[in-house]
């Protein structure tokens, strides 16, 4: 619920400062007063419509399932709409989008207008009737949630089929294309490691001709071998360091002289036509680890290509037998819909009586499966269509429908009324004003209103009025409100009459 609300700048309002009370909270007061404005203040800080305040701030009590995965929330939050260049909000000082505001907050809050003409739509009654359901009856719940989640897997399924069927269309040039890709890279059969090899050899072959012409002429160093060994026997040296170095020169010319063979047999054109072809997937896939694994993954690719058929199958044979089960299921579910709504018509008989209205019946028809079964309903009043009723009597079979809906329920958040009793007749407007008192047992709901039988069911009743262009809002007490109720009976200047009435309907009340 709405705990407390400020309000800054509203056109003709310099400020609002209220605590607001659980239950109903009417606002009344003269035409152009200000009460409209007041209220969509408030619900601008929801989201809803434009913020015309300068700064308007609401706390809250935190509704139990609200959640949000960039906000922590405490018992109670604070709502507030800043207006310069701009509008920005901001939960408990955190800035938030209007939109995601209100998609927040809009299960908790709701506006109806006179003006309004929706709730009516099939998934609106088909909730309606699956909450009475599902909140009394464990076996429909059951049955219920095993449909939804059958169904859910069904849409899965019948999307892998759709992209499976649209890459079938184009299965024979995925494949061929495929092919190629893997026969462009196993034909050249690269290793890792081999680029770096070829590379190795090919400055070998440049380079050995030189090779070996430097070492044809530094053989000529073992001509005086002897020689210096003598040397150091006649100095009476250590000749190991030399004779070690000499054996290892000589190890090292006969390695050279097995590499030149074995360079010599090497073709140089092969070894260059290798290296084009090694460089070439390098360019195109990054290295050779990289290309190798281009072909595994396309191999992988080729093989579900290649499967597809297999799949397709197999996917229609299921999605056939599991349409044929949703479809049982989603006529057991209709059938308990259909008993559930000829037993909600009884208690709203007898509400839309009170409303003035003749009876109500939920009309079922089949459609296409979808995410809540098979039915879709309408409701008819004498074999007319909501569609058709005025506006008065669009809202007072609305308010019957949402007292039914309260059965088991505890808290449903906050609901906004503009004038949904005008222009109705004294006994409509009891029995409006009836419905609304009901409602106010789990709604938190603020109506504006000019009739004074819903007046007097307030459980706080705020006075909207305007003098010399300036506006401002007061909670009344029991006085202010015989006096606002005798002028809401009686006009301006309102009788004693007026306000005998007045206090007969607040002894009701009260």
């Amino acid at each position: 619920m709405i705990n407390r609300v400020y309000i800054k700048n509203l056109i003709s309002f310099n400020k609002i400062e209220l605590e607001l009370e659980k239950g109903l909270v009417v606002l009344s007061g003269p035409s152009g007063a200000g009460k409209s404005l007041f209220m969509n203040s408030i619900l601008s800080t929801f989201g809803y419509g434009t913020a015309e305040a300068s700064l308007c701030e609401v706390l809250i009590d935190k509704p139990k399932s609200l959640k949000n995965e960039n906000f922590e929330f405490e018992d109670e939050i604070t709502l507030k709409s800043l207006k310069k260049e701009k509008v920005r909000y901001s939960i408990d000082g955190q800035n938030i989008s209007k939109k995601i505001l209100k998609e927040m907050f809009s299960p908790y809050v709701q506006f109806l207008s006179v003006r309004d003409k929706s709730g009516f739509e099939s998934k609106d009654l088909l909730k309606l009737i699956d909450n009475e359901l599902l909140s009394n009856d464990k076996s429909f719940k059951k049955l219920f949630k095993e449909y939804s989640k059958r169904y859910a897997n069904y849409k899965f399924k019948l999307e892998e089929l759709k992209k499976i069927r649209e890459k079938e269309a184009k299965l024979a040039e995925l494949i061929e294309f495929t092919e190629f890709e893997i026969e462009k890279i196993e034909s050249i059969d690269p290793k890792v490691g081999e680029d770096e090899e070829l590379l190795k050899i090919k400055q070998q072959l440049s380079r050995i001709d030189k090779i070996n012409d430097a070492v044809e002429l530094a053989n000529g160093i073992f001509d005086f071998e002897e020689a210096v060994t003598e040397v150091y026997r006649l100095l009476d040296k250590d000749d190991t360091n030399f004779s070690e170095a000499m054996n290892q020169l000589r190890a090292d010319f006969e390695e050279i002289e097995i590499l030149s063979e074995e360079l010599t047999e090497i073709n140089i054109e092969e070894i260059l036509d290798r290296l084009e072809k090694i460089s070439s997937l390098k360019n195109r896939y990054g290295s050779i680890e990289e290309a190798l694994e281009y072909a595994d993954l396309k191999k992988k690719e080729l093989q579900g290509y290649q499967n597809i058929e297999k799949d397709k199958s197999m996917l229609e044979s299921f999605l056939e037998m599991e349409f044929m089960e949703l479809s049982t299921l989603a006529t057991k579910i209709s059938f308990v819909r259909k008993a559930k709504a000829q037993e909600l018509e009884k208690p709203l008989k007898k509400y839309l009586a009170e409303l003035k209205l003749p009876e109500l019946n939920f009309i079922f028809t089949t459609e296409a499966l979808s995410l809540t079964g098979q039915d879709m309903v309408e409701v008819k009043l004498n074999g007319s269509k909501a569609s058709t009723l005025s506006g008065g009597e669009f809202n007072r079979v609305r308010l019957a429908l949402m007292v039914i809906a309260l059965s088991g329920v505890k808290e449903s958040g906050v609901l906004i009324l503009d004038e949904i009793d005008a222009n109705v007749s004294g006994d409509e407007s009891i029995a409006i004003a009836n419905m609304i008192a009901k409602l106010s047992s789990v709604y938190q709901i603020f109506a504006i209103s000019h009739q004074p039988h819903l007046a007097s069911k307030a459980t706080q009743h705020l006075l909207v009025s305007k003098i010399n262009n300036k506006s401002s809002v007061i909670s009344l007490d029991k006085e202010g409100r015989i006096n606002e109720i005798a002028r809401i009976i009686g006009g301006e200047r309102p009788n004693e009459e007026a306000r005998l009435f007045a206090k007969k309907l607040l002894r009701k009340k009260l």
